[in-house]
């Protein structure tokens, strides 16, 4: 198994017992950004398009995969975003958004969302969620949120949505993201 590690790592031989494992001096050297993210392009996860309306009425949506479950009382999800991303003032401030979970079929649309300078929304069939925020057609899934709170962590800011409806298409088999590919579901 490949690390970002060049040395042996297993300190619980060096330690007393109850007593936890002495912590690196410099642990950001220990492993570079480019093996960080060869490291979570391991993990496979679903594709997303995030959506919301400005103040002015504009829209603004992106692909993200950094989605996840977080509650099912109240229902909560999460997602982030890079804090110098040019949407952060919409997500920032904004009272709604609806995270759209993308269908196999939906390819060209994750990549479009992700392309900068261009009019995402050209042509794009979509529906008015929850506080305005656009709800994408053909989605798996749709959740639409209340922007209910936020944390900065690191470069990036968490956003906690409340689900005030959520939606999805029965049978639809979800987009996949791994080691910088799209992929589909394939049964075992």
């Amino acid at each position: 198994m490949k690390t970002g590690l060049d040395q042996n790592t297993d300190n619980a031989a060096m330690t007393a017992p109850g007593t936890a494992p002495p912590l690196p001096n410099d642990a950001a050297a220990a492993f570079s950004t480019g093996d960080f993210r060869a490291a979570l392009g391991m993990f496979a996860t679903g594709v997303t398009i995030v959506t919301a309306r400005g103040a002015d009425g504009s829209l603004v949506g992106l692909t993200a995969n950094s989605f996840n479950s977080v509650s099912l009382t109240p229902p909560l999800v999460l997602w982030s975003l890079a804090q110098r991303a040019g949407s952060m003032p919409v997500f920032s401030r904004g009272s709604h958004y609806a995270i759209n979970i993308l269908a196999a079929d939906q390819k060209d649309l994750a990549q479009r969302f992700a392309m900068r300078d261009i009019d995402r929304f050209a042509g794009v069939a979509w529906r008015e969620g929850a506080g305005g925020a656009p709800v994408l057609e053909g989605a798996a899934a749709v959740f639409e949120c209340a922007n209910r709170s936020q944390y900065q962590e690191g470069d990036h800011v968490i956003f906690v949505g409340e689900v005030e409806r959520c939606s999805w298409a029965t049978n639809a088999l979800p987009l996949i993201f791994h080691g910088g590919r799209y992929y589909t579901e394939l049964p075992l």
